[in-house]
């Protein structure tokens, strides 16, 4: 399965922060609705003037390098104007969540990655969030929601019913009334009844993200479940009423990986040695080494991996600033060594996490653009 991605898909990108980033969005969103000390950092008040609604959809997985690809079956989404932002860091769900509801950099925000280990040594997966650790704790900061709402805004989060008090969903969305749909129709059927108010109405749309990542971008199931986004947006733009906006944006992009570009470190005895905990994602690895054994374990996984992989130790990321300032309570989530998948390489942790992490077809986290970007369409 290959996604035909161009040269430039694999450049690495850097997020945006503060110009044109998800962290962004949901500020600017708030400053044209009114909301007290928001800042429109995107300028959207230039195309959205009068607008006393507006309607946020995120398409999981949608991003820049996949909008060609999906156009061919949804020509929609080829025709809306768009804009360019950037994911942050790594670009991953639970991250640009959270960045896109509280408004805020990973590193402050302390969502910094699909897993992250906890301090009593046991992991976390954010979409498998519960009730521990606490989510207003985990996740300290006020959303964007609960700002709006603060102000008398009316704020409504559309999504799927499961989702419905999760850790991730109260991280990233306390603030906003839940309303529970359960497939695309409902979606589109209850953002729109939202919108029969003025304020602001989240969404979101999880199935093209699922579908790339068992099936491939491109992939029948790919096309298909693009078909459906297609369908869902038309809805939206064709219901939209008077002073209603429409933004359709992703949390981050895919890219198609070969079985030879999956590294399983559990079976390879040198990325393995002097590793106790292991978590992130296959594009993004964070490793968790014994006392004394970091500049040993930064040399075997150069050596093996060499232009494959960034490896740098978790002061070295936080300096070249992909999470933002990282707080002193948040430092300890991130491994002691990061390691930054480039190309088509993903490494699987055999033995750490479920083997089907390494029968995924479609991977994100990293930093190419194929991923770090993402489109900001708007229909108003």
């Amino acid at each position: 399965m290959t996604d035909q991605l161009p040269p430039a898909a694999f450049a690495p990108v850097r997020p945006a922060y503060g110009s044109a980033s998800l962290a962004d969005l949901m500020p600017s969103v708030s400053a044209v609705l009114g909301v007290r000390g928001a800042t429109d950092v995107l300028g959207l008040g230039a195309d959205l003037a009068g607008v006393d609604r507006i309607a946020v959809l995120l398409v999981d997985g949608l991003g820049t390098y996949q909008i060609p690809v999906a156009a061919a079956h949804a020509p929609i989404l080829g025709e809306l104007p768009t804009r360019a932002l950037t994911s942050g860091f790594p670009s991953t769900t639970p991250v640009s969540l959270v960045t896109i509801g509280t408004g805020a950099l990973p590193g402050a925000h302390g969502v910094l990655g699909f897993t992250l280990r906890k301090p009593d040594g046991g992991i976390l997966n954010h979409l498998r969030w519960g009730e521990d650790p606490d989510p207003a704790r985990w996740q300290p900061l006020p959303t964007r929601f609960e700002t709006a709402a603060a102000t008398g805004l009316a704020v409504t989060q559309v999504t799927r019913p499961e989702f419905e008090g999760s850790g991730l969903t109260t991280a990233a969305n306390r603030g906003a009334a839940f309303s529970g749909a359960a497939d695309p129709l409902a979606l589109s059927t209850r953002m729109l009844a939202a919108l029969s108010r003025p304020g602001l109405v989240y969404g979101y749309h999880p199935d093209l993200d699922h579908h790339g990542h068992a099936a491939g971008v491109g992939s029948p199931p790919w096309q298909e479940a693009a078909e459906e986004v297609g369908r869902l947006v038309t809805r939206l733009v064709d219901g939209l009423p008077a002073g209603a906006a429409l933004l359709v944006t992703a949390d981050h992009g895919q890219l198609n990986v070969p079985a030879e570009g999956r590294i399983d470190m559990g079976k390879d005895p040198v990325l393995a040695a002097g590793i106790v905990a292991v978590s992130g994602e296959p594009r993004v690895r964070y490793l968790y080494v014994e006392d004394g054994a970091r500049d040993d374990v930064i040399a075997a996984w150069r050596g093996v991996l060499g232009p494959a992989a960034w490896v740098l130790t978790r002061e070295e990321a936080i300096a070249e600033g992909w999470y933002g300032p990282v707080p002193a309570a948040h430092l300890s989530r991130l491994g002691d060594v990061v390691v930054i998948c480039q190309g088509r390489t993903v490494i699987v942790a055999g033995g750490w996490e479920p083997e089907r992490a390494g029968e995924l077809v479609a991977y994100h986290g990293s930093v190419t653009a194929a991923e770090m970007t993402v489109p900001l369409l708007i229909v108003r």
